[in-house]
């Protein structure tokens, strides 16, 4: 690789790292204005430290006559979320004297958007340790979104090809076009995020948990700021987090084609309307189920099923109570969503709708030509030709998505946890859901108790879900290091 490519990737990576430092400035500002002092040296500390080393790598400045090809996609984006996560553990090891080990994992895990955390006694903590861990997932939140609008689908990533907009071509001929797109996905996440903190304050949460939820909701990330997560809150606040997890998961692309006048973009779409029939189609048989089997009025079943399978399904991981002593069917269904995930270009994570609905869409197609062996069957999603490269784009994908369940599971169970739990964290790190099941990390429970090596283990298998398998397995071939 050449060197200039190595300076371009070492600048951008310093503006990256300058932007959290300013970043950290925030949960300073939180501190002074709750009067809690004591923490403020730590987030200045790291500040300062990260805000040295990214004008470090930025001072040699960008070289002219160099750019950007799409293979050095992959190390860029690989590294960013690695370098960033790196320092991100910095105030949370000088503010809580965790190991670094421990530090890690919950910075990984928030800008992920993961929300597995190693934290306990949050309704005692600072605010500001409350609020770097949120801004950590609204900040992991709107940087998917640009990846998987502008980036995956550059790099032919997992069928993200369907999805491709004007935002996906690097050439400099539309740069200004996929700037304004930018503006626009920006400034969608920032009103949500506005109307979602007034929406929770209007039914009942203090302002400060009001803004930490509508950031950690939108991003659908799950990072709370008291152990029981939404229970603590009042039942209308359960409603609003719903609609939130909802709207962080549909594809803001598509919301930027309806302020720009297609208002209809939303509704026509296969992969939203797939989206919302899967939440329908779970949440009101399981809220039916809830109320036959429980003490709950109908209501309250409704309510309590609705924000965990939307929870779940939207890979945000918010629990309300202990859905493992519900039962085993419960406690299947809820591995079984685990898996399912949001829509392409929006914050959640997961297989995706669209991949579930390709892959019905082949075996549809098959069925028929196993009929007709003679007919030619034209494959279509969306309005787009499933060509070659798509299809086999996704399999490999999938294929390499349950194998990195597998091996990180493997190595869990390596490692001396039981089979419950090293299945269900092996799945909820990679598909960025965040809880578990089973007594040690299920939705009563976290992973502080797992050994040092499961965590770093299941900080990998983060970053691997995050970022689509894929984007990071090539930079361990060795064609790519070739000149």
């Amino acid at each position: 690789m050449a060197l200039s490519t190595l300076r371009i990737i070492g600048f951008i990576l310093g503006l990256f790292l300058i932007t959290l430092a300013a970043s950290m400035l925030l949960p300073m500002v939180a501190m002074l204005w709750y009067g809690h002092h004591e923490d403020i040296g730590a987030f200045l500390w790291s500040s300062l430290i990260t805000f040295v080393v990214g004008l470090a790598l930025t001072l040699p400045r960008r070289p002219q006559n160099a750019h950007l090809r799409p293979r050095d996609m992959y190390l860029l984006t690989t590294s960013s979320w690695l370098v960033v996560g790196l320092f991100a553990a910095l105030p949370l090891v000088l503010i809580r004297n965790l190991s670094f080990t421990d530090a890690f994992f919950e910075s990984m895990s928030g800008i992920t958007t993961t929300g597995a955390t190693v934290l306990s006694d949050l309704d005692a903590s600072s605010p500001g340790l409350l609020l770097w861990r949120s801004l950590l997932q609204w900040l992991g939140g709107i940087g998917f979104i640009a990846m998987a609008v502008a980036i995956l689908p550059l790099l032919r990533v997992g069928g993200m090809r369907l999805f491709q907009t004007e935002s996906s071509d690097w050439s400099e001929k539309v740069m200004p076009r996929s700037h304004m797109v930018a503006k626009y996905f920006v400034a969608i996440y920032v009103l949500f995020t506005l109307l979602g903190t007034l929406a929770f304050h209007l039914t009942g949460m203090g302002w400060f948990d009001a803004v930490n939820h509508a950031m950690t909701s939108v991003s659908t990330a799950g990072f709370s700021t008291s152990d029981a997560s939404l229970a603590t809150f009042p039942k209308a606040t359960h409603w609003v987090a719903v609609v939130l997890m909802v709207l962080g998961s549909l594809p803001f692309v598509l919301y930027v084609s309806t302020v720009r006048g297609n208002y209809r973009a939303l509704i026509r779409d296969q992969q939203v309307r797939g989206f919302l029939l899967v939440l329908a189609g779970v949440s009101l048989p399981f809220s039916l189920w809830l109320w036959l089997n429980s003490d709950y009025a109908f209501i309250d079943a409704l309510r309590i099923a609705t924000v965990n399978v939307v929870s779940i399904v939207s890979t945000t991981g918010y629990a309300l109570g202990d859905y493992t002593q519900w039962g085993g069917f419960a406690v299947m269904v809820f591995f079984y969503l685990t898996f399912i995930g949001g829509c392409s270009g929006s914050t959640s994570g997961g297989l995706k709708i669209f991949r579930f609905q390709v892959a019905y869409s082949l075996l549809k197609a098959n069925l028929q030509q196993l009929v007709h062996p003679r007919a030619v069957i034209k494959q279509q999603y969306n309005g787009h030709n499933l060509d070659e490269e798509i299809v086999r784009s996704i399999l490999t994908f999938s294929f390499f998505f349950t194998i990195t369940i597998g091996f990180i599971a493997l190595g869990l169970a390596l490692l001396g946890l039981d089979p419950l739990t090293a299945l269900t964290g092996a799945a909820t790190a990679v598909c960025n859901v965040g809880p578990g099941l089973g007594p040690i990390i299920g939705p009563a429970g976290n992973f502080s108790t797992l050994p040092d090596m499961a965590k770093w283990l299941l900080a990998i298998g983060m970053l691997l879900g995050r970022l689509e398998i894929i984007t990071v397995l090539v930079l361990m071939t060795r064609s790519f290091w070739r000149h």
